[in-house]
């Protein structure tokens, strides 16, 4: 579908999901491993930045579909188009994989040439109208046989990358993936976008809904998905490794042991925000209040450094006994 002018419509949903892991290499990897790791395309550079923390980030490559949209209400939605995908690297120890799409309120009653889609890159265009509600619910819950399955194309690119030369596929700790789908409606542009829903579910789910100005660009709205993505990776990760550890039962050494890749490669990754547009940024409130995003990274952070300090207690006095 095109305007009175012949410009594509301007899309009212964008959909992504997000896959966090921890990257299988022993050692971090520095900006330039970085950016020989995240050169998915030849024609376009990796953008590297070092501060306020080292983060590279990949061009788009593009995933040509044609298919069911998913849909809460079982509608049968057939869209053709392109979904964008990138992959984000922190610290050169968390790594990413996005898959998005941004959606008109309708398209074409008939398929159009390749070429057509090719030149509106991230764009899926239904037959006809598209069930708002419905696609976003749907994409939320997941998709099902034969629909867009944002989720298999992150993992898709993702598990590409794990198997780079670059990687030892040694890994300093175990930990868990998460994956995080997301949905953004469109509102007028005078308006300020707004988080309206987050939730944890089983198996590393979590779900976010956001609703967007128009002028938001949807590589936005991926980065603050990220963002959010890459801190809840942390605290669940954390939260994992106090549980393991077993303080009450372990004795000392095993504390201090589990304990340790929490401060050797996780505690200086929080960063709330550090890589979100600036028109995004204050969504970040929102997860400040509840969950308490930061207030429950401080009490962890601070529960670690008790139990370090308790258990060093006695090493030293039995080092000092021994002198």
């Amino acid at each position: 579908m095109t305007t009175a002018l012949g410009q594509p419509a301007r899309p009212v949903l964008a959909c992504g999901e997000v896959r966090t892991c921890l990257l299988p290499s022993f050692q971090a990897l520095d900006g330039r491993a970085a950016a020989q790791l995240l050169r998915l395309r030849a024609d376009e550079h990796v953008r590297v930045s070092e501060r306020p923390n080292l983060y590279a980030l990949s061009p788009e490559v593009l995933t040509g579909v044609d298919c069911r949209l998913p849909t809460s209400n079982g509608a049968k939605v057939r869209a053709v188009g392109t979904v964008a995908t990138r992959v984000a690297l922190t610290e050169g120890r968390l790594l990413q994989s996005t898959a998005y799409f941004s959606a008109p309120a309708a398209g074409p009653d008939t398929r159009r040439p390749w070429g057509h889609y090719l030149v509106r890159p991230g764009v899926v265009e239904p037959f006809g109208k598209l069930p708002e509600q419905a696609t976003a619910e749907g994409v939320l819950r997941g998709a099902g046989r034969g629909e867009l399955d944002l989720g298999m194309i992150a993992e898709s690119l993702l598990t590409r990358l794990l198997r780079h030369p670059l990687l030892d596929r040694k890994v300093p700790f175990k930990s868990r993936r998460t994956h995080l789908r997301w949905t953004a409606r469109r509102i007028p542009g005078g308006e300020r976008a707004e988080l309206t829903r987050f939730t944890l579910a089983e198996n590393g789910l979590r779900t976010v809904e956001l609703r967007l100005p128009e002028d938001t660009p949807v590589s936005a709205a991926a980065g603050l998905c990220e963002d959010l993505a890459l801190h809840d990776w942390l605290l669940t990760t954390v939260v994992h490794m106090l549980d393991s550890s077993r303080l009450a039962a372990a004795d000392g050494g095993a504390v201090v042991q589990a304990l340790r890749p929490a401060v050797d490669h996780l505690l200086h990754l929080w960063m709330p925000h550090a890589q979100v547009d600036r028109s995004l940024v204050h969504l970040w409130e929102v997860l400040e209040r509840e969950p308490g995003f930061t207030r429950q990274w401080q009490n962890l952070v601070q529960r670690i450094r008790d139990q370090l300090a308790v258990q060093a207690i006695p090493l030293l006095h039995q080092a000092l006994s021994t002198s």
